[in-house]
């Protein structure tokens, strides 16, 4: 049977099997649609994600300037330091309950492993029943960019569509702390919204302020020794560097405001999970460039975890 294709080329695991395992990537390509039985924008992502990354998968053994450090010193010999893909959880346009328990099931299953999980999505209605696993593993700090705020409550009759990540995510016990950074141009709804997020205690960080302060702005936030959920939304990544996505937004964070948020969150606090999201392929040119940036992330997100 051939080997089917990881991400960076990293070992097949299995989720009832991960033993040894410091780092799991596994995709999911939807959760809860607004439209039943019309699949994700971003169903394909996680496939195209790992295509984007067999660009540098296999040169990780070299010098990393990102990660200021080799990923894999040993990949010659076949060492990936406990980093594997699991696979994808099999998701269905048409049932959204289901997909939402086999999501929650797995991420459960690498977090009792002891391991670190590492989502490649799929829709932003991932990661709601992502963060649904950390129940007994916080407190949580989530940090998400974004371009919106995705503090709706019900959009089409849907409390757990892409408009609403972040609500239901502050709406579980173990999310106490959450700072939002990348937001800009009609940045998700009426102004309740944003009212509702600061309500709760949501540090919310525009582009603009980012821009202003450094990305201190963002990483003075993280509380020392915090255990941090990532929620990464391709929209809040500049389109003149990531162009890709559902809702391109003009401005946002550069690649190298990605890397030096996510080197300050790391040298400070605990990354204990990422979901990398909204990244739509039929968008990207066929060189894959925007799934190049968004690889890219998530790999240096690994190493920085490997590092901790």
């Amino acid at each position: 049977m051939p080997k089917r294709q990881t991400f960076i080329d990293l070992p097949e695991a299995d989720f009832d099997d991960l033993a040894d395992a410091r780092v799991v990537v596994f995709g999911a390509s939807e959760a809860s649609p607004y439209v039943a039985g019309a699949p994700s924008h971003s169903a394909d992502g996680p496939a195209t994600l790992r295509k984007a990354s067999a660009q540098f998968g296999k040169s990780l053994g070299q010098y990393d300037f990102d990660l200021d450090a080799t990923m894999f010193p040993d990949i010659k010999a076949g060492d990936h330091r406990g980093c594997v893909d699991a696979g994808d959880v099999p998701t269905n346009a048409w049932d959204s309950a289901p997909n939402r328990e086999r999501i929650t099931a797995a991420t459960r299953k690498v977090l009792e492993a002891g391991a670190v999980p590492i989502l490649l999505g799929g829709d932003d209605s991932v990661p709601i029943p992502m963060l649904a696993a950390y129940e007994g593993h916080g407190p949580l700090t989530v940090l998400q960019v974004d371009a919106h705020v995705d503090w709706a409550d019900v959009l089409q009759g849907n409390p757990y569509g892409y408009g609403s990540t972040m609500r239901r995510a502050a709406e579980y016990p173990w999310v106490q702390h959450m700072v939002q950074v990348g937001i800009r141009g009609l940045g998700s709804g009426e102004s309740w919204q944003h009212d509702d997020a600061r309500a709760w205690g949501s540090q919310l960080i525009s582009s603009y302020k980012l821009h202003d302060e450094g990305t201190a702005a963002v990483t003075d936030l993280i509380k020392p020794g915090a255990k941090v959920f990532i929620s990464i939304d391709c929209d809040g990544i500049d389109p003149a560097v990531l162009p890709a996505v559902n809702m391109p937004t003009p401005g946002g964070l550069t690649y190298e405001d990605m890397i030096r948020i996510l080197r300050g969150v790391a040298a400070k606090a605990d990354i204990v999970g990422l979901a990398m999201v909204e990244y739509v392929p039929a968008r990207d040119d066929r060189h894959l460039l925007s799934g190049l940036v968004a690889a890219r992330i998530a790999a240096v997100t690994m190493g920085l975890v490997l590092g901790q």
